[in-house]
């Protein structure tokens, strides 16, 4: 069985891909791709914390513009947290 994974890498992973979209490595629908494995990784292993750390967690990413409004409310949805 694998590990839950943390906030802290959830956010890094967001960090990550969204660096590397700024710097024109990744095009659009990789971006995407992306985001849903990340997204898919999470459903499966679980993430090590509550429903309100996670929400603080996207909605902090969403303050620093890691994250659009868009990718937000997807990650809520997908996460189940609307």
């Amino acid at each position: 069985m694998t590990e839950p994974v943390s906030v802290q890498r959830f956010v890094q992973e967001l960090e990550k891909i969204k660096g590397e979209m700024d710097a024109g490595k990744l095009r659009h629908g990789e971006y995407d791709q992306r985001l849903a494995r990340v997204i898919g990784e999470l459903r499966e292993r679980k993430v090590d914390a509550d429903r309100s750390a996670i929400q603080a967690a996207i909605d902090g990413a969403l303050k620093r513009g890691v994250i659009t409004p868009g990718v937000k409310e997807h990650l809520e949805k997908r996460l189940g947290l609307k």
